[in-house]
């Protein structure tokens, strides 16, 4: 059976600074139409970077959407044709100053592929050294180190409220235990 939808038209609607709107017309399995609405998004990574003593990186920030400060893993989005690990390597630095020694990918999800384009990459990285943090300059915020078991805790009850952070913290917890990945950098 067939279940590919084909693209007939695409007008956008609004392109901006991080993302544009578009109105697709696209023509369905059974010969119809239908309107579909996408956001294309460069996409983003976000690093969940453990100190030597266990302890997760956090950046706290106010989030203009949600209108309130939430606490999320270090992250930030893609420059157009940007390698994701590169933009790990970066926002970890930027965010926090800290600099890793080995990183690992955790992989990558589309964040809401039923409207958008945008993938989240994700990262974990160890063996930390520490300098100036770097941050854009519309960019405010605080780092704070969280025990990785409490941050876990958090992800598994509540939540952190924001799906890249749940979802990088559960999935380093599973690897943590059933052994983490070669590095895709090492310089240990």
């Amino acid at each position: 059976m067939e279940l590919t939808e084909k693209t007939k038209k695409k007008e956008y609607i609004y392109r901006g600074k991080i993302l544009n709107l578009r109105r697709d017309i696209a023509q369905l399995p059974n010969g119809t139409e239908a309107v579909r609405e996408v956001v294309e998004h460069h996409g983003g990574v976000t690093i969940a970077a453990l100190t030597d003593e266990d302890e997760l990186l956090f950046v706290r920030q106010f989030r203009y959407p949600q209108g309130e400060l939430l606490l999320e893993l270090p992250a930030g989005k893609l420059e157009a044709g940007e390698d994701p690990l590169s933009a790990a390597v970066r926002e970890l630095r930027e965010e926090t100053g800290a600099r890793a020694g080995k990183i690992y990918s955790l992989g990558w999800f589309y964040v809401s592929p039923g409207y958008t384009t945008e993938k989240l990459y994700l990262y974990a990285a160890d063996n930390l050294s520490f300098g100036e943090q770097a941050l854009d300059e519309d960019e405010f915020l605080s780092v704070e180190k969280i025990k990785f078991d409490d941050a876990l805790a958090a992800a598994l009850n509540e939540g952190f409220h924001d799906a890249k952070t749940d979802a990088a913290i559960l999935k380093l917890s599973h690897l943590r235990t059933r052994g983490m990945p070669d590095p895709v950098i090492d310089n240990t």
